[in-house]
């Protein structure tokens, strides 16, 4: 019998072998309750957390389905340590509850174990909210439900939310069957289910919670599926102002609302409707202190709140929506990645993950395109490998972000591509204008005027424009359904985030079928090679693999100790 894949540390971390015949089958069993930590060539680690298996209970699966999954590629006994913990941590999410107190005053936050209610009474993080004992359990003053959440879940006692939501004032929306041109409109069968996941059944009202859905596989249609189920007024956070008119169409071709009930909320207009739409700038902009736009708008009795592209929230916005508890809320994003650390903060205030679907069963399923991954490692010329040497820590990563030989293999893979759509990204202004100037392709950046910026994404999806160059401007929802090529010469660190957001610019279906490719310029031997690697786990953590070619001016061989590689005509050494 064939070795089976995985090792289970006492300390909860995961050892899964990629060169195993079962790799893929356990790699996709364990990203439902598992985190990847890294992912060097042979050896993939993952880790089991609270928050992890929080989310897993949340979206339903059980502790014996994540202990049955464990055991079946294990190639040993699972540990008696990591069979405790997430028994205990599986336990522990809807121990407490929060709902409506049996009088009807306020809220109540309850529990079947008595022990517990006791033990909150001591934990200083959580009993400023508690309020007059009321068997079993406290009363809670309702404006302090997500302050009681976020305590709740600091201290590894998530409570289940089941106290309702306002149904605000309603709104009759229906979707279409036909979009304007003619064209046949259906939500797919997995967008489906992510709405009924967040909506609830068996007479729970869910109400809250996050859809995670790759770029392109549709979340904006979610958001208008979840609409349709609340027949109420709606409140949409966007990233950008690009993104909320891409939402203002796609609500005016797929649905019933017509133009004069969806208003947006924006630093040129400021028109609050049934359906109204901002940008998290505007909603956490202050003056003199006070958010002045989030009062206007909170005083809307709105009866949902969709944030979009939920991992990017501001921080202030996490204070925001800690008074918006009672509203039916829901988050959507291609991955719950923060930088910040405050994927808890998600959880507790917007809701727990409520749906999630592996990109590769969608590539599979014909959703959204298939892609290849491709790292090009690009050396740093002499004249700038003293400079590197010489620099401060914090500044060799821009010095190798902005390695003017990236252009020579930018231009062998332009090459290549002649008859693509390609978006160049890049995190540094200086170096996209370098870009610009070599290439002539229009750069589009945060300076770059709203409607020019629009003007120049119409005629990328016509083809007028084959090249596209873009700062992290464009890393979230912008529709470019035609871009198949996706070349990134900088990024963020190691922002894993960054690279789902970019990938996702090229996964939309393609008309021909075709599949899409994603690049990284990366310098040699630098600091950037070691962020590519953190960025990487993504890409792996989502079943792709990403191939590494070598590019070199002067047609040496590849050194013997490289990392496995793939040819590249023109100046790109195997």
């Amino acid at each position: 019998m064939d070795r089976l894949p995985l090792i289970v540390q006492s300390d909860r971390t995961l050892l899964l072998e990629v060169d195993n015949a079962l790799f893929e089958e356990a790699r996709d069993s364990l990203v439902g309750f598992a985190e990847l930590v890294k992912s060097p060539e042979h050896v993939h680690t993952y880790r089991v957390s609270s928050l992890s298996l929080w989310n897993a209970v949340a979206s339903g699966m059980t502790t014996a389905t994540i202990l049955d999954r464990l055991t079946r590629f294990s190639q040993y006994p699972v540990p008696q340590e990591v069979i405790t913990f997430i028994e205990d941590q599986g336990r522990r999410y809807g121990k407490l509850r929060l709902e409506i107190s049996p009088d009807g005053h306020g809220l109540w936050l309850t529990s079947d174990d008595s022990h517990l209610l006791t033990q909150l009474t001591h934990q200083k993080a959580v009993q400023p909210y508690l309020g007059e004992a009321l068997h079993p359990g406290y009363r809670i003053d309702p404006s302090h439900r997500g302050l009681l959440k976020q305590a709740l879940a600091k201290i590894g006692w998530p409570a289940d939310d089941r106290a309702g939501y306002s149904p605000g004032l309603p709104l009759t929306i229906a979707l279409r069957e036909r979009e304007p041109n003619g064209q046949p409109f259906t939500l797919r069968h997995y967008q489906q289910d992510a709405i009924r996941a967040f909506w609830g059944d068996g007479g729970i009202d869910r109400g809250s919670g996050v859809v995670v859905l790759p770029c392109g596989a549709g979340k904006t249609m979610v958001g208008i599926g979840a609409m349709e189920k609340v027949q109420a007024h709606t409140l949409i956070l966007t990233t950008s102002v690009a993104s909320l008119h891409q939402w203002r169409d796609e609500l005016l071709h797929k649905t019933t609302l017509t133009p004069e009930e969806i208003g947006e909320y924006s630093a040129r207009t400021k028109v609050i409707r049934p359906v109204t739409l901002t940008t998290y700038q505007i909603l956490s902009h202050r003056q003199k202190g006070e958010f002045v736009h989030f009062a206007a708008l909170d005083d809307h009795d709105w009866g949902l709140i969709i944030y979009d592209e939920v991992h990017l929230l501001p921080a202030p916005v996490f204070r925001l929506t800690a008074s918006l508890q009672a509203r039916r809320r829901l988050g959507l994003t291609a991955t719950l990645i923060r930088e910040d650390g405050r994927a808890d903060d998600v959880f507790s205030l917007i809701g727990p993950k409520r749906f999630d679907m592996p990109w590769k069963d969608l590539e599979a399923q014909g959703w959204i395109a298939e892609a290849a991954c491709r790292e090009i490692r690009v050396r740093l010329p002499e004249s700038w490998r003293e400079r590197y040497a010489m620099a401060e820590d914090q500044d060799r990563a821009r010095i190798a972000a902005s390695n003017p030989a990236k252009v020579g293999a930018l231009h062998t893979l332009l090459a290549e591509h002649q008859d693509d759509h390609i978006l160049i990204i890049g995190q540094y202004l200086d170096q996209l204008e370098a870009i610009h100037q070599e290439i002539g392709a229009p750069l589009i950046t945060g300076q770059t005027p709203t409607a020019v910026r629009e003007e120049l994404y119409q005629k990328f999806r016509s083809g007028e424009v084959p090249v596209l160059i873009v700062s992290k401007v464009a890393n979230f929802s912008i529709d470019l359904p035609d871009a198949n090529v996706a070349i990134q010469v900088s990024g963020a660190f190691g922002s894993r985030q960054e690279e789902a957001q970019r990938l996702g610019r090229i996964l939309r279906p393609k008309k021909d079928g075709g599949m899409a490719t994603f690049y990284s310029l990366v310098t040699e031997d630098t600091k950037e090679q070691d962020f590519a690697q953190k960025r990487q786990l993504f890409l792996c953590e989502q079943g792709y693999r990403y191939d590494i070619a070598h590019a070199d001016d002067t047609g040496a061989p590849a050194k013997t100790n490289q990392a496995p590689v793939i040819p590249f005509p023109g100046g790109l050494r195997s």
